[in-house]
């Protein structure tokens, strides 16, 4: 099946009723989009992961090594890493508790959408989150 986005209206839902994400390839360089992103959506309320093997914290906050790494539940996995990485990604985020994957702007893999589709995942590929947020939520 084609990848598609949840509506709206979902989208807003989700951002309104889950608040811990694990950013997979967050960095620790503030001129980085996945800094930028994370801290802003820090900033509104939100509790943020780092998942990094390259770093040891960012934005006050432990990194892990990978998603199965987190000892506590997270709600959302919000993935910068180029699109061949999803697959992988995917594949790591069916061994959590999270159902909600979101890739962030530019980043598409049907592979991984179908992957987790078929393991009921909520999949968002293609937005930024922040921009989402401000949008549906900070209007």
């Amino acid at each position: 099946m084609v990848w598609e986005n949840p509506s709206k209206e979902e989208l807003k839902e989700i951002l309104e009723t889950k608040k811990t994400i694990a950013v997979v390839g967050l960095s620790n360089n503030p001129e980085r989009t996945s800094y930028q992103v994370s801290k802003v959506m820090q900033e509104n309320g939100y509790r943020i992961i780092p998942v990094n093997p390259t770093i040891d914290e960012v934005l006050g906050e432990k990194a892990y090594a990978s998603l199965t790494d987190i000892p506590e539940e997270f709600d959302i996995i919000n993935v910068f890493r180029r699109p061949e990485h999803l697959p992988d990604v995917a594949k790591e985020a069916a061994k959590t508790n999270a159902r909600i994957f979101w890739a962030q702007q530019g980043i598409v893999n049907q592979e991984a959408y179908d992957y987790l589709k078929e393991r009921d995942f909520t999949v968002i590929m293609d937005l930024c989150i922040k921009v989402v947020h401000a949008v549906l939520v900070n209007k």
